[in-house]
């Protein structure tokens, strides 16, 4: 038996992942040592240690990189232009969670201008953290770029509105290559290349419809993210033909009044709970939880026209006028969705948890229930706060006090453990009956949300620690720490504001709730949950457990929503697998399927979060379109070298103030201290300066909001010659153009 290699040291791995550009994963660092298995199993350990150090990140596909490191030369593509005209790129092929922001440097003269969505290969300089300059050594030829744009005519002249707020020029549409389009359409178009002067022309290659009409705002995003929306017909033909799942082989629970608790505007229910004081005198204080949740893998097999199409969504997307679903509706709204009085199968987690919430027993059964109610937060708030309506008040006492009894020890486990307790608030988009926007509210959360929240946590838990204890291979609900890049950067706007962070890089998420409480009651307190927020890392969905700091969980795993995730799905079809509970669970010999479908359903989970994001984007632009003009308070948000992001107090939404529009001088950025500071007159704009702003462009197309600052020009940094500095209007009159690069 041939001699095994020796284990490389951790600067002998470094270097390996160095020359290789950061694009390696762990396999191909054994097979280039020569390791046997016993010591993957170290290098494992090693590669661990090295993550958490900072001194590599690992990204999608488990493959390992210098933390935010780009290669000295790259292909990059040109995805847009800043207020000031200056291109702007991102890394073809990346793979992190946020591509480093790249600004290409002009070329020579007599050159033709880069369009968006061409690709060149470019020598990247680092300028500062997750920021590069690109010089272009050559470009490359690509298949033509597409945009989704609204069509339009200018005289006789076709016009192309790109959706994308990051495109702000329009296209033209020679004569020829228009396919017959009429004026408001939804189009895509193949943009050619550029020209020395004036518009780019484009080609129609696909008409979608018109768009007129406020529903037409999440058909724009829809086709924008590339969500899929039509089934196969043989998986609508599967799911029509799905029927009542048989009882035999299933625990009767249909004597016991499990509920659902969701949303008003709750399209589908696959969780139902219920919980009771645990008998048992050894665990005094203590509660029995049911949390049932539908058996789709009774009706979606591995392997069905119905996996095919849900594995391909990965999960649903909620959009504030529809939802797209993973499956279709006869499952998804039908036999899938525990609806009230009506026999369901079901997966359900028994959990046994003591007096201080920790869970400390749980058992597995797939069983028969008949929903005992379809109940709303605000309805069973309401009535633990007294107000009882005719459907809660004869379940406040047997159903309703338990719930909140199990919650209270549940919320003392959650203190304990230390989770990080973010407080960013969401908007609703609120639609009127013909589709436009009737108001824009921030969603209140109450105790019934988070009861709900911390049961089927819970379970999640259950399922995660079932698995693992059969050592079963599980696909985890993951949360890394924040990087040591991210921490420096949070560290350096806390000092800014007199909040101290702590050193080092082994923070739990009870050192960030420091910061937040320190911050609670103070102006600064929802940027601070914010830049807080940014600073942690993304998670995602692997088969290898490096825990989850935010929960402050070891091991986790999605089990609660098998309609909407695709990750639900595949941990029932384990649990089933190996506790032996019947037809359409999986086994070992689905084990290497776990790694692509984690990689997958964790792209497209921040696909439907960057759609949703977007359609609310859109759907806010068309509620403040009629607007314009008018003054809003805010607080700055953002600052970047091309203008300010402002967050209206109204609204939620964010507007860009270009620096253009900013008093007259040239603008210099500082990225660690989040500011913009004016050369000449030394006027500095700040992250969670408080202003008011005129909206001077509104657009539910892109979604992209244009303001101009009224007030709160901040007294520091003011000029000391007493000279003042020109206004917005002032610089109207000018024939400079301010805040460009000089």
């Amino acid at each position: 038996m041939p001699k095994a290699a020796p284990l490389p040291s951790r600067e002998q791995v470094l270097d390996y992942i160095r020359g290789n550009d950061g694009t390696v994963n762990k396999r191909e660092i054994a097979r280039a040592f020569g390791l046997n298995a016993d010591q993957r199993v170290e290098l494992r350990r090693m590669l661990k240690d090295l993550q958490n150090d900072g001194v590599i990140e690992r990204r999608r596909g488990r493959r390992f990189s210098r933390p935010g490191a780009l290669p000295s030369v790259a292909v990059v593509e040109i995805s847009g232009l800043d207020t000031d005209g200056e291109v702007f790129a991102r890394p073809v092929g990346w793979e992190g969670p946020e591509a480093p922001r790249i600004f290409v440097a002009p070329e020579k003269r007599g050159r033709s201008a880069l369009g968006i969505g061409e690709r060149v290969l470019a020598r990247l300089k680092s300028v500062g953290p997750d920021m590069y300059e690109a010089q272009v050594i050559r470009r490359l030829v690509a298949p033509r770029p597409r945009t989704l744009g609204i069509y339009s005519l200018v005289g006789n002249e076709g016009r192309i509105l790109p959706i994308d707020r990051r495109q702000r020029d329009e296209l033209v549409v020679p004569p020829g290559d228009s396919l017959d389009a009429e004026p408001g359409e939804l189009v895509w178009v193949e943009t050619r290349s550029a020209r020395p002067l004036g518009l780019r022309h484009a080609k129609v290659v696909e008409r979608l419809g018109p768009t007129s009409g406020p529903r037409s705002i999440t058909m724009i995003t829809i086709h924008d993210h590339d969500i899929p929306v039509a089934f196969s017909a043989a998986a609508l033909a599967e799911a029509e033909a799905a029927g009542p799942a048989p009882a035999e082989g299933r625990d009767d629970l249909r004597d016991c009044p499990l509920v659902t608790i969701d949303g008003a505007d709750a399209r589908d229910f696959d969780d139902a709970v219920w919980a009771e004081a645990d008998p048992s005198p050894d665990n005094a204080g203590g509660w029995h939880l049911l949390v049932a949740i539908a058996d789709v893998a009774w009706y979606v097999r591995r392997g069905s026209a119905l996996d095919s199409a849900a594995g391909e969504r990965g999960n649903s997307v909620y959009f504030p006028d529809r939802v797209v679903p993973m499956l279709p509706e006869a499952l998804s709204n039908g036999w899938c969705s525990l609806v009230p009085a009506e026999d369901r199968p079901c997966l359900a987690a028994h959990m046994w948890i003591d007096a201080d919430g920790r869970l400390i027993g749980h058992r597995f059964v797939r069983g028969l229930m008949r929903s005992a109610a379809r109940l709303t937060y605000e309805q069973v708030q309401a009535a633990v706060d007294g107000q009882p309506d005719d459907r809660t008040a004869p379940l406040l006492e047997p159903v309703i006090r338990p719930l909140y009894g199990a919650y209270a020890a549940l919320a003392r486990g959650r203190a304990a453990r230390g989770v990080l307790e973010l407080d960013v608030p969401e908007r609703r988009v609120a639609i009127a009956e013909d589709g436009s926007v009737a108001g824009i509210h921030v969603r209140e959360r109450v105790d019934s949300h988070k009861l709900i929240e911390e049961f089927m946590i819970a379970a999640n838990v259950a399922a995660a620690e079932t698995l693992e204890r059969r050592k079963v291979p599980c696909l985890y609900r993951v949360h890394d720490r924040p990087s040591l890049e991210k921490l420096r950067s949070l560290r350096e706007f806390l000092d800014t504001i007199g909040i101290g962070l702590p050193r080092g890089d082994a923070l739990k998420p009870k050192d960030f709730n420091r910061i937040l409480e320190r911050a609670a009651g103070r102006p600064e307190a929802r940027l601070v949950n914010e830049v807080v927020l940014r600073s942690q890392a993304q998670a995602a969905y692997d088969p290898e457990n490096i825990g989850h700091f935010g929960l402050a969980l070891r091991r986790y795993a999605h089990f609660t929503s098998p309609i909407r995730r695709y990750a639900d799905l595949v941990v029932h079809r384990r649990l089933i697998g190996a506790l032996a509970l019947g037809p359409g669970g999986t086994g070992a010999d689905d084990d290497d399927h776990l790694s692509p479908v984690a990689d997958h359903i964790s792209a497209t989970e921040r696909r439907a979060a960057a759609a949703e994001r977007d359609a609310t984007d859109r759907f806010t632009a068309s509620f403040l379109a009629d607007r314009v003009g008018a003054a809003f308070r805010g607080r700055i948000n953002g600052v970047t070298r091309f203008g300010l992001f402002v967050t209206l107090d109204d609204t939620g939404a964010d507007g860009l103030v270009p620096v253009a529009s900013l008093p007259d001088d040239y603008y210099v950025h500082d990225a660690s201290a989040h500011r913009l500071t004016g050369r000449t007159y030394g006027l500095t704009f700040r992250l969670g300066d408080r202003v008011e702003a005129r909206l001077v462009e509104a657009n539910p197309v892109t979604g992209g909001l244009i303001l101009e600052l009224l007030s709160g020009i901040p007294e520091k940094g003011r000029p000391r010659t007493g000279v003042r500095p020109p206004s917005p209007a002032d610089r109207r009159r000018s024939d400079r153009r301010p805040g460009r690069r000089r």
